[in-house]
């Protein structure tokens, strides 16, 4: 595997991690068990029957957990301590096989993957905690249903067009920058009014 495949790689799976870790997981290890692609040793688990089986049954779970508002934000709310660390792994055991295990090396990409998968994960999480405001499906299936095929599409070119992959990476890097201050400001807006109505629901007016 030459660097630009790499760090393709590691970068890609960290930040798809971020939105759908099961089918990352499963992906990778279908392709890597009908050899369609050679994973690191260290990750050539991924490739096992039980633990593609596993990986396929969270998949279909989270596919539908995913559509249903309210349970999205749950569901995103704790796989941010699994998204995150997947990210980082995933990112670590690619750079650091194909580094000589360079152990400088392996951290700065746990470092990195960690972050990207950080930085769609809480895009996702903050886009979605903030259309669930609305009492209406449509718009939340509309974004799981593009969520998945970013992904999809994503993971594709990650090991068929890594340039165009990377640079498609780089242009969401800065549309992340411009958007999650102003998704966490319009969450705070959401929660801070919904705090105001719930304290006023929960203290009992005062008689004329």
């Amino acid at each position: 595997m030459d660097a630009l495949q790499t760090v393709s790689m590691a970068a890609g799976l960290a930040w798809a991690s971020g939105f759908r870790i099961y089918l990352v997981l499963l992906v990778v290890g279908l392709l890597s068990h009908y050899g369609t692609i050679t994973l690191p040793t260290s990750l050539q688990l991924l490739a096992n029957p039980w633990v593609i089986a596993a990986s396929g049954f969270m998949c279909f779970v989270e596919f539908f957990a995913d559509k249903i508002p309210g349970i999205d934000t749950l569901w995103d709310t704790v796989h941010t301590f699994i998204r995150i660390p997947g990210g980082a792994a995933l990112a670590a055991g690619i750079v650091g096989a194909n580094s000589g295990d360079n152990a400088a090396l392996t951290l700065a990409a746990a470092i990195l993957g960690g972050t990207l998968a950080s930085g769609s994960h809480f895009a996702k999480a903050g886009t979605r905690a903030m259309i669930n405001t609305s009492p209406e499906p449509i718009t939340n299936w509309t974004a799981s249903f593009g969520e998945d095929a970013m992904v999809l599409g994503g993971l594709w070119a990650i090991f068929t067009h890594p340039v165009l992959f990377l640079s498609a990476l780089a242009v969401f890097i800065l549309v992340l920058i411009w958007l999650l201050p102003k998704l966490w400001r319009g969450i705070y807006k959401v929660t801070d009014g919904a705090k105001r109505m719930l304290s006023k629901v929960a203290s009992p007016g005062t008689a004329p």
